[in-house]
């Protein structure tokens, strides 16, 4: 691990305890080994307090369907994201503040119509309850700026028998570059 991604993970771990309106995941996610990648600014390299961006700053940031997603905790269709096809080695990271959310080799084909994983990065997620339909279920979102990502469920496969069931749209997919 070079020093630089040493420090992003640190930074990305300490990120998640910094958001104060959300409970900590209970889950012990997938440690990964993060790595640097030309196409990105690097994860906390950013001055940015996510948690003051204004609503317009939000817009400027996010084209309208990642804002009605991430910001305002929408859904977007099953089936639609290309990300369910992705199968590279990489990590998959917030489209609204590029923290790493989940690593490739925890994702895995649901058969839901949107990407799912069986654990997020440690300290990457936090969690609410979500009563907003007839059952509850519990929400995720990221740890650093508090965009909404998915919801988790208990019908997943083994090591945790979870399935985080993401919205695409919620994330960008940073291949590992070929060595």
């Amino acid at each position: 691990m070079t020093a630089l991604s040493r420090r992003l993970f640190l930074a990305t771990g300490l990120a998640a305890f910094a958001s104060p309106a959300l409970g900590q995941s209970d889950i012990e996610g997938l440690e990964v080994e993060l790595f640097d990648h030309p196409g990105i600014t690097p994860w906390g390299a950013e001055d940015v307090d996510f948690m003051s961006l204004t609503r317009e700053q939000w817009h400027e940031r996010l084209n309208d369907e990642q804002f009605r997603v991430l910001r305002q905790e929408g859904t977007e269709r099953a089936g639609t994201s290309p990300l369910n096809r992705e199968h590279r080695d990489g990590i998959f990271v917030c489209a609204g503040c590029a923290l790493p959310l989940f690593s490739s080799e925890a994702k895995y084909e649901s058969g839901t119509g949107w990407p799912s994983f069986w654990s997020p990065i440690r300290g990457a997620v936090a969690t609410k309850p979500d009563y907003r339909i007839w059952t509850p279920r519990t929400e995720y979102h990221c740890a650093r700026c508090e965009g909404h990502q998915g919801h988790v469920f208990e019908d997943g496969p083994r090591p945790t028998r979870q399935r985080w069931c993401n919205n695409g749209i919620a994330l960008t997919f940073i291949p590992r570059a070929e060595a």
